[in-house]
């Protein structure tokens, strides 16, 4: 009996001590504190996958990370950074809905002691993030202008669909690729309207530019959602052997229509690189490094009808 109430009272002490050391464990693993990933849209596959990468980097290195959509609206984002600076979040990584109105959020996480680590989208106040990590949009422009002229033979009449008239981005893409192909004379834009990034806008869009100007011969869009878009459009006018459809981001079914002959170009953009760098980069800002890049610049990479086979969803395959 006695054996027996020892064996017992052994396998008490055993229990308590696995359940200590097991909660003492998850306490450890919680301890590095909470870390909020808030992203402009989870409309849009490109910035799903920035939204999950941010948030899986940060879980590997010890966080609690929590996904927060802002749904493309300023107002959503201002309620999601109420909640997460009443809630104990340490750090944002962060993509904007607008330069200049996110501004605001990112000063009021400054305020509160709040690292803001901005992905992709950059905001008119640097001062207010700790860093932000962008695609060098100007330059992947460039190379995208290039090819442009190039496939075009310097001559012909196009049209642009831009992104959110409020992201610097769109106007960065616009930018770099009108440094190039406004040196050509004989290449005449159109039209140039926006569509928000959005597919569904940018088809509507393109439809009505086609009834316009009937005699376009390419379009160059913002992102891949609208080139896919646009591309919808050219194939529901029987102009998909006319218009020469060009996109910007790296998305899977763009660069899948690339493989297939269906859009001529895209600009690779690595939202993974971004995400992940934004998460290392807060880290270390948590574990008391004060001494990190204001801007990180990421660079963009072009896809065309050479090289796809180089390329996947958002990334390089080799």
């Amino acid at each position: 009996m006695q054996r027996y109430f020892l064996h017992t009272l052994l396998s008490f002490v055993l229990l308590l001590f696995l359940s200590c050391s097991t909660s003492c464990s998850n306490h450890s693993e919680k301890s590095k504190g909470k870390i909020a990933v808030v992203i402009s849209t989870l409309n849009n596959p490109w910035f799903v996958v920035l939204g999950e990468a941010a948030v899986q980097r940060a879980e590997e290195l010890g966080y609690e990370a929590v996904l927060f959509d802002s749904q493309n609206n300023p107002s959503k984002e201002q309620e999601h950074f109420d909640n997460l600076l009443s809630s104990g979040y340490k750090a944002v990584l962060f993509n904007p809905t607008d330069a200049d109105g996110s501004a605001v959020n990112a000063k009021a996480a400054a305020r509160a002691g709040v690292g803001v680590f901005c992905m992709d989208r950059e905001i008119n106040e640097p001062g207010a993030c700790v860093t932000q990590i962008l695609s060098d949009n100007y330059s992947g422009c460039i190379q995208l202008g290039q090819y442009f002229v190039k496939v075009m033979n310097g001559k012909g009449n196009y049209v642009e669909i831009l992104g959110i008239v409020g992201d610097n981005n769109t106007w960065a893409r616009s930018r770099g690729f009108h440094s190039v192909v406004d040196c050509y004379e004989d290449l005449h834009m159109l039209s140039q309207q926006t569509a928000d990034f959005d597919q569904n806008k940018a088809m509507e869009v393109m439809e009505s530019m086609m009834q316009a100007n009937p005699n376009i011969d390419a379009v160059f869009c913002g992102n891949d959602a609208m080139a896919m878009g646009a591309y919808q459009a050219v194939l529901g006018a029987g102009k998909e052997n006319h218009i020469k459809v060009f996109g910007f981001d790296g998305a899977e079914d763009c660069v899948n229509a690339i493989r297939e002959g269906k859009v001529e170009a895209t600009g690779m953009q690595f939202p993974k690189t971004m995400a992940i760098t934004a998460a290392e980069l807060a880290d270390r800002w948590l574990r008391g490094e004060r001494d990190l890049p204001k801007k990180l610049p990421v660079a963009v990479e072009l896809v065309n009808g050479l090289n796809v086979s180089h390329y996947g969803h958002f990334g390089r395959l080799d």
